[in-house]
């Protein structure tokens, strides 16, 4: 890791060029600390409490082996896929994250040009650092707006209007962060965001009223979570959008239960990067459950520590429809700019094309839960 390991005093300017020996996600991801903050690296890389869902997410994966098959013909192969109806060049998406601006000055407008580039859908955050109709102009690849429930429903409402306004085709609504998690590594390092970045689609909140707490109550259950929606609020929703709905951050499968009873399109398995409640399994942990519970037709997503194409294989091998990748974009972007995610993106989906041709699986629709070597088990990730 060597020079790139601690992050300066003064970040560095994002790179003219990539590096020779920039040659994989992890490869961004120890380049990174150089080109940000200290505050926002500790940010960024950080997790819930002691981190243990941030690194179950990545020993989850490491896993899973993979079973290939030999000698198959696999010149008609392609990483081509649909989901809700929209066809994806590959299965990878860019996650929601927030305040790209704080490790490159165009923030999300210069990764929806990469996304744009390598034709990969982008989920816009409710918490983007740029105008959520600015970053929409900026790409022709499928766009999704991810939506965090406000106090006041009707600007809630007001966000999904601009989202659908703006030609973006599917809400996606975070269900498992209605306040943060503990994140000590970030409290530690004094994270505030700097002026120049702030939630500039949420300029026009209404205030939040003035509430006074009676010393018998809860910061936390009378206080932060009075703007936490629940299963009401999905159904109300519901009937005011056109857009398919997924929820992002299931983990049970009686949630995805309810969900689907409902009318929701889809699920994200996640457990918000291990940024939220810790000592949660991961979505890869639970995938198969979740699937078997509702069935083949429901789409499902997939996202934590998705850092290689063998990543995705096993993901799609255990039932996801896709994957999205979080923090690698925000390495990328600070490392090398748009230039830097679509370099990432490339990576991946060149990593997955090798992946599949040498399992002997040419197609999406080949990757089952036979390509793996142990994941059809009942307990595989009970130790």
């Amino acid at each position: 890791m060597g020079r790139y390991l601690m992050t300066e005093t003064t970040p560095r300017a994002p790179l003219d060029q990539i590096p020779g020996d920039l040659v994989s996600l992890g490869d961004y991801a120890r380049y990174a600390p150089a080109h940000m903050t200290e505050a926002a690296y500790q940010y960024i890389v950080g997790g819930g409490a002691d981190e243990i869902s941030v690194r179950r997410n990545r020993d989850m994966f490491d896993r899973l082996m993979i079973n290939p098959r030999v000698l198959v013909d696999v010149t008609g192969g392609s990483t081509c896929t649909e989901v809700l109806g929209e066809h994806f060049r590959h299965p990878v998406m860019l996650a929601p994250v927030a305040f790209h601006k704080l490790v490159h000055p165009q923030g999300e407008i210069a990764t929806a040009m990469a996304a744009s580039a390598l034709e990969t859908p982008m989920v816009v955050s409710t918490l983007a650092s740029v105008e959520l109709e600015a970053i929409a102009a900026q790409t022709e690849a499928p766009k999704w707006f991810q939506l965090y429930f406000q106090q006041d429903r009707d600007f809630t409402l007001s966000l999904v209007q601009r989202a659908e306004a703006a030609g973006y085709t599917c809400l996606m609504i975070t269900v498992d962060a209605s306040l943060h998690g503990i994140r000590n590594r970030a409290q530690r390092a004094g994270f505030a965001l700097p002026p120049g970045v702030d939630a500039v689609n949420l300029r026009q909140r209404p205030p939040l009223p003035s509430a006074v707490l009676e010393p018998s109550q809860s910061i936390v259950f009378q206080g932060m979570m009075t703007e936490a929606p629940t299963w009401d609020d999905i159904r109300w929703l519901k009937e005011r959008t056109s857009m398919p709905i997924v929820l992002k951050g299931i983990l049970s499968p009686a949630d995805a239960l309810i969900a689907q009873q409902m009318g929701v399109s889809g699920l994200v398995l996640s457990n918000h990067g291990g940024r939220t409640l810790d000592c949660v399994p991961s979505g890869l942990e639970v995938i198969q459950s979740v699937r078997q519970a509702v069935g083949e037709d429901m789409t499902l997503l997939l996202d934590g520590a998705v850092e290689r194409g063998t990543d995705v294989f096993k993901a799609i091998a255990l039932g996801a429809d896709a994957v999205m990748v979080g923090r690698a974009q925000l390495y990328a972007l600070a490392v090398a700019g748009a230039p830097g995610v679509a370099h990432m993106l490339r990576i991946l989906r060149e990593e997955l094309e090798v992946c599949m041709a040498l399992a002997g699986t040419p197609r999406i629709a080949d990757i089952g839960p036979e390509a793996l070597l142990s994941a059809p088990r009942s307990g595989f990730f009970s130790a």
